[in-house]
């Protein structure tokens, strides 16, 4: 770690020379580039050169120790080192997690699927409450919300509903909530107050790029059709849903929330880049997993991440077996704990990769 740590120094101290150089300067292109890779490196950098500075000042005051010291001085010396070895603690963790890989889709705008599993129409209704969970938690940091399609139960809730949260850094907050779902409650409908188990899925896809996925055109087939769910008679009246099948896939897309055939086949586009973009880059960590002989990814989409019991009144997420209560104020959207809680054991878990 050392070593990398003195090379990223070094190249730093070299780019910010070569910058300052006249043909560089000159050159718009290379200054850009060389401009980008000092912006990269500059974090690391400067937390490596706090750690330096601070390891020299830890330094000069032990050697205070030997100086003959009275009483009063040497119990001041002392507290010092101790504050020094603190701060020298703080900073080799954040020069640890500065280390760390950024994942690459973190600041993507997000699609997120909903879908109804196990549990008939209280499993609909659960879904329905996941989607006010992640609109709230949206909602809340000025991130907007836009419906793409949505298939109701009938009785307020949702077999399935795809949506667009867009925000900078949405993909790296919520995309810890991946996987199965499942709610501990007594139904509205059952009579008999027994408690009731149901489930639903929740899917989390970067908003991939035209230039990230490459679809030729003839890989398409684009089917028009009427609208079925609500949305006034124009929506009804004229042909303006779409679905979209990507042939090589088998994929499918459909989009009818829109009163434009245009507005809902750019919408369906944009899940189909999604969806492609995630299945490629399962594919790409299904190989890692083998080479690594660890569980990354889709492993964990299978299991269920997190129980919500309503009699107990309590949310409990699996993978930490962290339990927090207080549900209806998680439920409207106050996700932070449970998902700090989650970058932190991911982060631990990618040092611990790292170091090993």
């Amino acid at each position: 770690m050392w070593d990398k740590l003195e090379w990223m120094d070094r190249r730093y101290q070299e780019l910010e020379e070569r910058i300052a150089s006249p043909e560089v300067v000159a050159d718009p292109k290379q200054l850009h580039k060389l401009a980008q890779e000092r912006a990269n490196l500059e974090g690391v950098v400067t937390k490596y050169r706090e750690y330096r500075a601070t390891a020299r000042a830890l330094e000069e005051t032990r050697a205070m120790l030997n100086d003959g010291l009275d009483e009063e001085m040497t119990a001041l010396v002392r507290q010092e080192i101790e504050s020094l070895e603190a701060q020298l603690g703080r900073h080799l963790e954040e020069l640890k997690l500065a280390l760390l890989p950024r994942d690459a889709n973190d600041e993507k705008d997000i699609i997120m699927e909903i879908r109804a599993g196990a549990g008939g129409d209280e499993a609909g209704l659960f879904a329905a409450d996941l989607f006010r969970m992640y609109s709230r938690y949206a909602q809340s940091r000025g991130w907007p919300v836009d419906i793409i399609s949505a298939n109701e139960s009938g009785i307020g809730g949702f077999k399935e509903i795809i949506f667009e949260i867009r925000g900078k850094g949405a993909f790296s907050r919520l995309k810890y909530e991946r996987g199965v779902h499942r709610v501990q409650r007594v139904p509205v409908t059952e009579a008999s107050g027994r408690i009731h188990t149901s489930t639903a899925t929740v899917a989390v896809l970067p908003e991939a790029d035209e230039v990230e996925v490459a679809i030729a055109p003839d890989e398409l087939r684009i089917d028009i059709f009427h609208s079925g769910g609500a949305g006034g008679q124009n929506v009804n009246k004229v042909a303006t849903a779409v679905r979209v099948t990507h042939i090589p896939s088998g994929t499918v897309v459909v989009c009818q929330d829109e009163r434009s055939q245009l507005r809902n086949k750019m919408k369906a586009m944009a899940v189909l880049r999604a969806q492609l973009l995630d299945m490629e880059q399962r594919k790409q960590e299904e190989e890692v997993s083998r080479l690594r002989r660890s569980q990354v990814g889709t492993g964990e989409r299978a299991e269920k991440i997190r129980t919500y019991n309503f009699p107990q009144d309590r949310v409990t997420d699996h993978r930490l077996g962290l339990t927090l209560h207080n549900l209806p104020r998680i439920l409207e959207g106050a996700l932070d704990q449970l998902i700090d809680a989650l970058a932190t054991d991911d982060r631990a878990k990618q040092l611990a990769e790292q170091l090993a």
